[in-house]
């Protein structure tokens, strides 16, 4: 089942989990120094917010899969309509262990598709010189998901 993925920079996290706890009625389910996520059944959404150094508010959006296969289907989906997309299997992000894709829409904001595969001990590797405001949390930079440039190095 699908679930919709929200990830949003904040420059304050404690107020932030303050706030979200009572907006969403619940406490996060994952809460690390930086980084906290709310898994929410009613709507299905997986909400998170991490604080940092990247310019606050949407990070970037997505969808969640339980299967391997639902993310090949959703995968096959965006390559018929020729998307590009930038592939990024067995990445860790956002203390998780993944398999994705990123598209970017016609605005420039960044989505993430992915199959989370495990828990991780660290936010995940980023591979940019410096943090860059403008640049989502482990979206790849500006520019790398471009027709053509399905295979673009890595962010994170």
């Amino acid at each position: 089942m699908k679930r919709f993925h929200v990830h949003v920079a904040v420059d304050d996290l404690n107020a932030n989990i303050r706030f979200y706890s009572a907006v969403f009625g619940a406490e996060p389910s994952v809460r690390k120094p930086d980084y906290a996520k709310w898994m929410i059944e009613d709507p299905r959404i997986n909400f998170a917010i991490s604080q940092r150094g990247v310019k606050p508010g949407v990070d970037h959006l997505g969808r969640q899969v339980d299967t391997d296969e639902e993310l090949s289907a959703l995968r096959s989906q965006v390559g018929a309509a020729e998307i590009s997309m930038l592939d990024q299997p067995d990445e860790t992000c956002c203390y998780a262990h993944s398999d994705k894709y990123w598209i970017t829409d016609p605005q420039g904001i960044a989505w993430e598709t992915y199959h989370t595969l495990g828990e991780a001990e660290i936010y995940g590797t980023d591979n940019r010189k410096k943090v860059d405001p403008e640049v989502p949390c482990c979206a790849p930079p500006s520019g790398t998901v471009k027709a053509g440039n399905r295979n673009a190095a890595k962010c994170c």
